[in-house]
């Protein structure tokens, strides 16, 4: 299993109390994997052309941007952003709070998503993680999951 010391540090957290547009999220998340040394610059370009051929919307105010097997090269390192919208995300019409962004070196992005799926199908654990009221609680809450 991969731990979130490993792919998420604290850093990596946000929250923001306004709303953004889809194409912000994206590429706050993009920046976000940038700063932790896990993308090159490329990435945001990877996460537009993955959501041009499918949404990476997931259900539960949730979306999980990410890059498109072709654009593999693009990732340096296996990590995660996660960033809390309180004002929300129009997400192709879907509502979003939640954007985790998603880099995965070789096949370790597969076992995040899993991890990050199952975390985000329990409505309780996602209304602890709406209730967090910092970056540290939010980030405290995704860790325990073993994300």
């Amino acid at each position: 299993m991969i731990m979130a010391r490993e792919v998420l540090s604290i850093g990596q957290v946000r929250i923001h109390s306004g709303s953004a547009t889809r194409e912000e999220a994206m590429k706050e998340a993009a920046d976000i994997l940038e700063s932790a040394g896990a993308v090159t610059n490329a990435y945001f370009d990877a996460m537009q052309q993955r959501e041009q051929t499918v949404s990476t919307y997931m259900g539960n105010e949730l979306a999980i941007p990410h890059g498109t097997n072709e654009t593999k090269h693009t990732i340096l390192d296996s990590a995660l952003s996660v960033v809390r919208y309180d004002g929300g995300v129009d997400w192709g019409g879907e509502p979003v709070t939640f954007v985790v962004g998603i880099a995965g070196k070789g096949d370790e992005h597969l076992e995040i998503l899993s991890q990050i799926a199952i975390l985000f199908s329990d409505e309780d654990e996602v209304a602890k993680l709406k209730a967090a009221s910092t970056p540290e609680e939010l980030y405290g809450l995704v860790a325990a999951t073993g994300v």
